[in-house]
């Protein structure tokens, strides 16, 4: 094996040192050195896809296939993703150890079941005095309301997640439990994509398990305890601030989900149901995200914004499945793990096969002296979610590494609130290989699982989860803290995996229904389209502005009537906010020796300005849309939206004249995407809806501006450059340019794809195929508007189409563009649209 840069020879001292950490050395000492082997032939694997033997561009590799996958976070507070962090290094585990593993998070989970059901059920582990009662009551995610409520099914826990440290001497601890909400199943999944599109020959070799059965068995499992045989399940998310938006996003587009918002959902007779464009459907599961509190305004906190009035109804009347059900969080707060070997022994009549951290609740008089007379020794935290006012920050620290102020500042809040504390034993855990600065480094890690009931009601665990990874070599996980790196877990195993699930069984009755199509996605959709159209509207405007695209006839520059019109179009329609007077050296167009338009300033106003319809400021609108489609928009559109806009070098007309046709290659992406990949769906119908309301608004102003009655050469060559009939024109009408023939072409030629008359026959299609809510056969408001814009566009004629005719047609479009809002999308929520968007 050739030796990777920054990485001992592979001597037995070096496996010893080196391998065991990583997690193989009981493999090692027990298992005739298969821990050893797996190691040598993952990193044989990893010199082989080392460019040159070095390090560093497997983990380029391997972050560029993140990028790909859209994988992203965002710390709390901030406004911008971040990229997801994945080290090009897997942990690995073998089956034999992970079967250890396995069985204790199924236990785990279990208990946890069992102990949630006593808590919310009889009571009778506080009655007999095995659990204290502030140790419930003191949690914020405890719900006296929902004592005595039976979710359906009978289940309380549908997923569960436990971190897991393991120490040098091989041993796994629980460090935490994940109930409310666990996070990260995305992510696991992601990490194990990206591996896999590196390197998935080599998880073939190591005969690494896969994650799609465990992905199968979770979705099966929510679905039995629906009433219906087909439910319909969704993905219930707090909206796209949350820290970890994305992976709900792509959770929801590989389960087959419905990525929902609370705005999308209403409870009408105990039954829940989701807004539709073909009016409310029935919903019957949702696996939410959010936390308990904010759930139902009604039940909990009045002034929760994003939760569904009435949900607690239609749960208690057993028509909606809610995983996980609320209050599950009570369970997570750290002061539950020293009580937790009792209770198992109570419960589930067994000892727990994965032990906690050592833990000392301070709410008791003897484990709170322990912890006073042991402060060094121990890591002192709260019992609870919520920060005591003892511990700066409300993170856990170190006891012997507080202050002197901090320390009595510390036990002063202990000894007026003892209950808000615990104390626990330092843990130290192993490290495993990661690549940083293109050599190979220890890094401690701790180990996220999760297990999900299956059909059939039992604990189905993940078989890998994903690791974190410390960002120094500080073995205390404490210190580590949420880790700087993540790492894909590979369970490796002595026999081929034969186990070949997926989430594409192959026996599937063939539908083509594409399925159900919230309002608020079509809304998106709409607008999105929308703004991509209006953008590459501007960015003609800009280019003809600078002469970028248009040859006036005889070669002469435009007439400066021609650009003094350009220059109010692109003030007009919100894409350059004037602001300060031009600079001194800025070129100008005098027009009859009045107003002056400084149009390179417009021009630039127009990419980069503040206004409502620069290009800057709807690539901005488009990006925020885009965002919360995720699970409906491909990744290549995802990039093209999200890729930053061009460097500003200058300000010089050439410059940017090329930023501006970079920008529009972008633009026409967008738009070959939608017409080529979309499937004609009602999706695409709402997208192609927006682009073509938007488009023939654009074009009744642009011939309101260059084709009135006093439209000179020069107006009218614009118009038809504006609209890429230049060369069609000058094919038909060998006799030169005239105001009716362009009139004609632009507004009621029905094979011209950019006139009106064009756009208008799409968007009676699209309407025609959408659903209606009416069974008497009479057509709804917009499909009646649309009838009187297509009959007024057809009777119209060159002669009679002057500036009053067209806006009379645009001030339509924009009643049509109205009536289509109020028909499909949803009232009364949070608008996606931003202000300033009007063509009037």
């Amino acid at each position: 094996m050739a030796q990777l840069p920054g990485m001992p020879s592979l001597g037995q001292g070096w496996l010893h040192s080196y391998i065991g950490v990583a997690g193989a050395a009981d493999t090692l000492r027990g298992d005739a050195g298969r821990g050893a082997h797996w190691w040598h032939t993952l990193f044989d694997g990893l010199s082989e896809l080392a460019d040159g033997g070095r390090l560093d561009t497997i983990q380029q590799r391997i972050a560029r296939q993140v990028q790909e996958l859209g994988t992203a976070f965002r710390l709390p507070g901030e406004g911008q993703e971040r990229q997801w962090p994945l080290s090009a290094v897997p942990l690995l585990i073998g089956e034999d150890e992970w079967h250890g593993i396995a069985e204790g998070v199924s236990q785990r989970a279990e208990l946890m079941e069992r102990l949630l059901g006593d808590i919310f059920g009889e009571q009778q582990m506080v009655l007999s005095g095995a659990v204290p009662e502030a140790l419930i009551t003191g949690s914020r995610d405890f719900w006296r309301s929902q004592i005595g409520v039976k979710p359906p099914g009978g289940y309380r826990l549908h997923i569960y997640a436990v971190d897991l440290g393991r120490d040098p001497s091989g041993e796994w601890r629980v460090l935490d439990d994940h109930a409310r909400a666990p996070v990260g199943a995305g992510y696991a999944l992601e990490n194990r994509l990206a591996a896999t599109r590196v390197m998935g020959n080599l998880q073939t070799r190591l005969q690494v398990e896969r994650l799609a059965g465990f992905f199968s068995a979770f979705r099966e499992g929510l679905s039995a305890v629906c009433r219906r045989s087909e439910p319909r399940i969704g993905l219930l998310t707090p909206g796209r601030y949350n820290q970890s938006y994305p992976e709900q996003a792509h959770l929801a587009r590989y389960l087959g989900l419905l990525l929902l918002e609370g705005s999308d959902l209403a409870v009408r007779d105990d039954g829940l149901f989701v807004r539709t464009i073909e009016g409310m459907k029935r919903i019957d599961a949702l696996w939410r995200r959010i936390d308990s509190k904010y759930l139902d305004p009604l039940a909990f906190d009045s002034g929760s914004a994003i939760g569904v009035p009435g949900l607690m109804d239609a749960m208690e009347a057993g028509q909606a499945v809610i995983a996980n059900a609320p209050g599950a969080g009570v369970i997570e707060a750290n002061a539950f793990a020293a009580f937790l070997p009792a209770l198992a022994r109570r419960l589930i009549g067994e000892e727990l096969k994965l032990p906690n951290i050592a833990t000392w609740w301070c709410g008791q008089d003897g484990p709170r002296a322990f912890v006073e007379d042991n402060l060094d020794e121990l890591l002192i935290g709260p019992a609870f979610r919520e920060a005591p006012m003892g511990l700066r920050g409300g993170r856990p620290v170190l006891g012997s590494s507080l202050s002197a102020v901090d320390r009595e500042r510390l036990l002063a809040d202990m000894k007026l609130r003892p209950m808000d504390y615990v104390g626990q034993e330092i843990v130290r855990v192993s490290t495993t290989p990661a690549v940083q600065h293109g050599a190979m480094v220890p890094r401690p890690f701790t180990l996220r699982v999760f297990a999900a009931r299956d059909a059939q009601g039992h604990w189905t665990v993940m078989p890998g989860g994903f690791a974190r990874l410390g960002d120094d070599s500080d073995v205390r996980a404490t210190v580590m803290g949420e880790g700087a790196f993540s790492a894909d877990v590979w369970i490796v195993g002595r026999k081929p995996v034969t186990d070949q699930t997926s989430l594409l069984p192959s026996l599937v009755p063939i539908r083509r229904n594409p399925g159900t199509l919230t309002s608020r996605a079509a809304d998106n959709l709409y607008w999105l389209g929308r703004y991509l159209e209006r953008g590459e509207s501007t960015l003609r405007l800009v280019r003809s502005t600078l002469g970028g695209s248009i040859v006036a006839d005889g070669g002469a520059a435009l007439f400066p009537l021609t650009l003094d019109r350009l220059g109010s179009l692109l003030v007009s329609t919100g894409a350059a906010r004037t602001g300060p007077e031009p600079e001194d050296d800025a070129e100008e167009h005098d027009v009859d020796g009045g107003e002056t338009h400084d149009l390179r300033h417009l021009a630039l106003l127009a990419l980069d300005g503040d206004g409502a319809a620069s290009v800057a400021s709807l690539i901005r609108s488009a990006r925020m849309i885009a965002s919360v489609m995720r699970d409906r928009l491909s990744a290549d559109v995802w990039r093209l939206i999200d890729a930053p806009l061009p460097r500003r070098f200058s300000e010089d007309a050439e410059a940017t004249l090329a930023r501006a046709v970079e920008l529009q290659g972008r633009f026409s992406a967008l738009a070959g995407l939608a017409a080529e990949n979309m499937g004609r769906t009602s999706g695409w119908r709402f997208h192609d809806l927006g682009r073509r309301v938007e488009r023939a608004l654009m074009v009744c102003r642009l011939l309101r501006s260059f084709a009135g009655k006093d439209a000179s050469a020069d107006d009218l060559t614009t118009l038809l450059d504006l609209n890429d009939t230049q060369i069609s024109y000058r094919a038909r009408y060998l006799t030169g340019l005239a105001v009716e023939p362009v009139r004609d072409m632009i507004a009621l030629d029905p094979f011209n794809p950019r006139s009106i008359a064009y756009q208008v026959g799409r968007i009676r299609q699209h309407l025609d195929r959408l659903p209606t809510l009416r069974d008497d056969g009479m057509a709804e408001a917009h499909v009646s508007l649309s009838i009187r814009i297509e009959a007024a566009v057809r009777t119209a004629t060159a002669e009679t189409l002057d500036t009053s005719a067209v806006l009379g047609i645009e001030n339509m479009l924009e009643d049509l563009s109205d009536a289509i809002g109020k028909r499909f999308f949803l009232q009364g929520s949070e608008s996606l649209r931003m202000g300033g968007m009007t063509l009037a």
